[in-house]
């Protein structure tokens, strides 16, 4: 309690924060560079899901969701390939499912309909 109170009309000692400019430890670097995810990349190797024809796929359960209204809208593969038939390419099947439940109706054409993302 004396250390407590003989501290209280002293003025704590402030370290600068460090800015956009000033330099990095080299502590910093060796962990960035050590880290061994550092080298991994994003997304996985070989062509983005909706280039893919729906024979190409390999999941069961196909995935897409809207940007816009944050819908997801899931469909086995089996009923997609029934529907649109093997030689479909899933970017136009997802698309297609998205805008048949769409709810974002305005009536003009630039703003009609779901933005997809590919999962």
């Amino acid at each position: 309690m004396e250390k407590l109170a003989a501290g209280v009309g002293r003025e704590p000692r402030r370290l600068p924060t460090p800015g956009p400019g000033d330099a990095l430890s080299p502590e910093y670097w060796d962990a960035v560079l050590r880290d061994p995810l550092a080298d991994a990349c994003p997304e996985p190797p070989g062509p983005p899901a909706r280039t893919l024809r729906l024979f190409e796929i390999s999941h069961h359960i196909l995935r897409i969701g809207c940007r816009r209204c944050g819908r997801t809208v899931e469909i086995r593969k089996a009923d997609a390939v029934r529907l649109s038939g093997p030689a479909a390419f899933w970017k136009s099947v997802g698309q297609r499912l998205l805008d048949d439940t769409c709810t974002q109706r305005t009536g003009r054409l630039e703003e009609d309909g779901c933005w997809p993302v590919f999962e």
